[in-house]
């Protein structure tokens, strides 16, 4: 089964899950809102793809961090910080049995599919 993670009024989300839906592709949306997030999936994640590749240094959010908080990130706190603040995550976070993807990009997602 394949997963969407992000959040319903995100801009890049909507196109993924558009381009899903005029392929016909089967899946879940997760709304980290709505749904939440736990510490095993982000894990996964950062594990999967590196925490540098799940944060999202363009967001407002991460702009309203202090710099202590953006000098001192690292794997030990990222996770933390992520659960703390989902909209650092970039989005969407797409999750099939064999592989994770980040943002989205249509050769990505016609290679996954």
């Amino acid at each position: 089964m394949l997963t969407v993670y992000g959040i319903k009024n995100c801009d890049t989300v909507k196109k993924a899950r558009g381009w899903l839906d005029n392929h016909e592709v089967d899946y879940e949306f997760h709304d980290f809102r709505v749904d939440g997030l736990n510490a095993d999936m982000v894990n996964q994640w950062t594990n999967d793809l590196g925490w540098e590749t799940l944060v999202n240094c363009r967001s407002t959010t991460w702009r309203n961090l202090d710099d202590d908080t953006k000098d001192n990130l690292s794997a030990d706190n990222v996770v933390a910080l992520l659960l703390d603040n989902p909209t650092l995550i970039k989005r969407p976070v797409v999750q099939t049995s064999g592989a994770v993807l980040v943002g989205f990009k249509e050769s990505e997602f016609e290679g996954l599919l």
